[in-house]
């Protein structure tokens, strides 16, 4: 039988060391010098009885019912019977809740409460002596402070301020300059009575008439309330005559200016006056200017009435957020040239936002094509071009210097479309911003010349025509038509020729005179065949001069595009029908604009897109003299230009500089190269003998030379080898991640292979031979990254079909509390559950804790209130019985008394 829980109590704390002998002096101190802290005896101590404590209280541990399970079902180790401290948790959540909800409990129904301000109290750091201290030095400095207006302090008062300055008349800067003789000058019709009721009303407050009586020597007396309120008084009715009389003298300078108010209209208008000897003629002359007088009043009104109301405008924008609305319009046009480059349609909110009205598609059968604006059109030029943002607006100074980007030259763009009226932002206009056209298109001597500025004032008054120091006009007519601009020309250098059109687009722009657009249209169309016409010159004209050109012609496409574009449809139909397969200079002039002043990378664009055509059916043709090959080159490097944005692949390009290289030579291949069509050269075609010639560059008159000597023509043949190369090259880089890659390049690399060999390197230089190469590595490492970048063709990977069985499935590791479902949405599905309804089981237990929580503590309330009921009743009771008993006693002692005294 097992002893008492006593002899186990002992028997635990003996076994501790808790309790049992004493240690000795010499144990004592070799623990001391062991270094066993009395501190740290304490701590374990103090653990070992926490620890039998637990031991001897089994009912703060939650036992399994059932007993400790076996390992039956599973292999994991059998966890302790014990679980959990319901005890201790019970005792943490009560005083959580005694906290937290018990709190919110008392202040049920309760709104207000007392905040404690007292200075220091929430302090530890302050010793009550210094807390009363402090709030006794708070309390003087807040009775301290005094009102400005306090009547009763003894103290000066300072005086009224405004802004920091005194109201003081006393101060040098608001002098009083009162007078009475003032004031009284011009009231001389006025009676005794109001002169003297004026005068006691002007009469300002003295108050060191009052002081006077005072004796000298004798401090100053204290004056009373009354007597403050009295000169306060009179200081207002002072200042309020005051102000009485300067707006009666505002008066009387009105009405003499209204007196006067004839004579200054007159004056205005320039009308003489009419002496007239008789008085018939002055009542004549009198009615005559009523009548005249209302007439103009009626004018002026009905000019009035049609005036236009100032409009309210924007407030200024800050440099951040034109600078964000700059980049969101690029990012705009950007989408849309995407859009258009991949051929996409519009949008509805794009075709809501196009204001053109509809137009039939019809295209005239003869004659050239002219360019149309169709609402269904989604490549056209009638607002792109117009609405681009100037080079002043971009920041440039001069209009010409076009560095904007060719593919942000919309076609359909979302700005506001340049209007040919009057607009509001014209009409506000100030004096800047009439020349501010001219920022660009004349340099600070011409602006400053007395002929630019006249014509830019609008003055139509003929000045006298001078020259720059070039020997230069500063004038010049605006020629309609190219055998004008001719005429216009002779004399003139051709290096003077942007000059001419600077000062000519300056002379007659559109804000001048409304008839200046249709001239400068029609100049814009002159400009283009021009253009044509200075390169089919004989001598041919620096290419400085064609570019300068090409950039005022872009310039005005900004303003006149429908014109610059049926004329630059209008040339390209004409290169395609007269003269489809032999271009002239003109022509390949004319398809570089094209690709300087329209967006090259839409899908389609009526500009852009025929001029491809045409680049690519004279590509296409087989050459025959030495000017087909250059011509060739140039409009190879053309059209490798007109898809640096949307690289779409052009295969006439790699044919002809495949052809180009093969026909050029110094010997033949032996094996077909690659699957290329390959046309036989002429004779005298391919080089020979070039390898101590220098290698130039080609230029445009190579493209037009007829007959050149043997010298001329193993130049040329190594500039148009080399610019091939160079074409193979970028053709490389901008067709560099298309999936054809391999099988485009491959050709090349086994056509610049045949050149590098030993019979063709005897043959020509060594620059170009180094420049083949060059390229000959470059186009083996991309052919080889470009080949382990291709995965080949393969059939789609199907998940295997499982065969259906019934034999069940065996796990190794089976576990019970897991869940072996072979659906994943399902088995999530299942997770979720059980995690709400766990959590929904917590929340519930929760909630019934502390409803049973509320419960008590309101019983207990209740409780507490029916006992200090109880007691207060019984209390009131014991008393209203002790009365009772008093009196009855008191009674009873009277009635014996009264028996006691009738016995007597």
């Amino acid at each position: 039988m097992p002893g008492s829980q006593l002899k186990r109590l002992k028997a635990s704390l003996r076994e501790k060391g808790v309790i049992g002998p004493q240690l000795s002096k010499k144990q004592k101190k070799r623990n001391a010098q062991d270094g066993k802290a009395t501190n740290n005896r304490r701590l374990q101590k103090a653990a070992e009885l926490e620890g039998i404590r637990e031991e001897f209280n089994p009912f703060d541990l939650k036992h399994n019912v059932r007993g400790p399970k076996f390992q039956v079902t599973s292999n994991r180790p059998t966890t302790n019977a014990t679980k959990g401290r319901p005890s201790e948790a019970k005792s943490l959540g009560e005083e959580r809740r005694r906290q937290t909800l018990l709190v919110e409990l008392n202040r049920r129904h309760k709104v207000g409460g007392i905040l404690d301000r007292r200075f220091g109290e929430n302090d530890p750091h302050m010793t009550p002596e210094e807390k009363m201290r402090e709030r006794f030095v708070r309390e003087k400095q807040s009775h301290k402070k005094g009102s400005l207006f306090d009547l009763e302090d003894d103290e000066p008062i300072e005086g009224l301020t405004h802004l920091g300055k005194s109201l003081s008349f006393d101060a040098p800067d608001l002098a009083d300059d009162f007078e009475e003789e003032d004031l009284s000058a011009g009231s001389d019709a006025a009676g005794s009575d109001n002169e003297h009721r004026s005068s006691k009303r002007m009469r300002p407050f003295d108050p060191e008439a009052e002081d006077r009586d005072q004796i000298e020597g004798q401090p100053e007396r204290k004056k009373t309330k009354q007597e403050v309120m009295k000169e306060v008084i009179a200081k207002s009715k002072f200042y309020k005559a005051e102000r009485q009389a300067a707006k009666e003298a505002d008066e009387d300078l009105r009405d003499e200016l209204d007196m006067e108010l004839p004579v200054l209209q007159d004056l205005l208008f320039n009308r003489k006056k009419v002496s007239g000897a008789s008085g018939i003629n002055g009542i004549e002359s009198i009615s005559a200017g009523k009548e005249r007088m209302e007439r103009d009043y009626d004018m002026r009104l009905r000019q009035l009435a049609q005036d236009r109301r100032a409009q309210p405008t924007d407030r200024t924008k800050t440099d951040e957020e034109k600078a964000q609305e700059g980049s969101e319009k690029l990012k705009q046009l950007e989408e849309k040239r995407l859009r258009r480059m991949r051929g996409e349609e519009a949008s509805d909110s794009e075709e809501e936002d196009d204001d053109i009205d509809p137009q039939p598609d019809m295209e005239p059968t003869n004659g050239p094509a002219l360019f149309t604006e169709t609402p269904e059109d989604d490549f056209g030029l009638g607002k792109g071009i117009k609405t681009r943002p100037t080079a002043t607006e971009l920041g440039f100074d001069d209009e010409d210097d076009f560095l904007i980007e060719d593919n942000l030259i919309a076609s359909d763009s979302d700005l506001e479309p340049v209007e040919s009226d009057a607009s509001s932002d014209e009409e506000e206009s100030n004096a800047d911003d009439d020349d501010e056209f001219t920022k660009g298109l004349l340099n600070e001597e011409e602006t400053q010349n007395p002929v630019f500025s006249s014509r830019l004032m609008g003055s139509t008054i003929s000045t006298e025509t001078k020259e720059d120091p070039n020997g230069l006009p500063y004038t010049f007519p605006c020629p309609q038509s190219v055998g004008e601009f001719v005429e216009t020309m002779q004399g003139i250098p051709i290096e003077h020729l942007p000059t001419v059109v600077q000062r000519i687009r300056a002379l007659y722009h559109p804000k001048l005179d409304s008839n200046n657009k249709s001239k400068l249209a029609n100049f814009a169309v002159v400009l283009i065949r021009y253009l044509t016409h200075l390169s089919n010159l004989a001598k041919l004209p620096p290419f400085s001069v064609l570019e300068s050109l090409i950039r005022h012609t872009h310039s005005l496409a900004k303003s006149f595009p429908i014109e610059i574009a049926n004329e630059f449809r209008s040339q390209l139909e004409d290169f395609g029908r007269s003269r489809p397969l032999s271009p002239n200079l003109g022509d390949l002039v004319i398809l570089t604009a094209v690709g300087s002043i329209f967006p090259t990378s839409d899908h389609f664009h009526q500009v852009a897109t025929p001029a491809s055509l045409l680049i690519a059916r004279n590509l296409e043709k087989v050459p025959k003299k030495l000017t087909d090959y250059a011509q060739g080159a140039y409009l190879s490097t053309l059209a490798l230009q007109y898809q640096q944005v949307s690289k779409r692949y052009v295969p006439e390009v790699m044919n002809f500089c495949l052809n180009t290289l093969c026909a050029l030579a110094p010997e033949k291949a032996k094996e077909n190269p690659g699957y290329f069509p390959i046309h036989e050269p002429a004779s005298g075609i391919r080089l020979i003998n070039a390898q101590s010639v220098r290698v130039r560059k080609l230029s445009p008159a190579d493209c037009v030379k007829g007959d050149i000597s043997d010298e001329e023509a193993v130049t040329t043949k190594l500039a148009i080898l080399a610019s091939t190369t160079q074409l193979l090259d970028e053709a490389a880089e901008l067709f560099n991640g298309k999936s054809a890659f391999f099988e485009t390049f491959e050709p090349a690399r086994n056509v610049l292979a045949h050149l590098a060999t030993k019979p063709c390197r005897v043959k020509l230089p060594a620059t170009l031979i180094d420049q083949v190469e060059k390229l000959r590595s470059k186009l083996d490492r991309m052919l080889q990254l470009a080949r382990m970048a291709r995965r080949p063709l393969e059939l789609h990977h199907h998940k295997p079909l499982a065969i259906k069985t019934a034999i069940p499935k065996f796990e190794d590791t089976f576990d019970p509390h897991k869940h072996y479902d072979p659906d994943r949405d399902r088995a999530g599905l299942a997770k979720l559950k059980a995690e709400h309804k766990k959590e929904r089981k917590g929340a519930m237990r929760e909630l019934r804790k502390d409803a049973n929580f509320m419960a008590r503590e309101q019983l207990r309330i209740k409780k507490a209130k029916d006992a200090a009921y109880d007691k207060k009743y019984k209390r009131l009771v014991a008393e209203i019985q002790g009365e009772e008993g008093r009196e009855a006693n008191a009674y009873e002692r009277e009635k014996q008394m009264r028996k006691r005294a009738a016995k007597r």
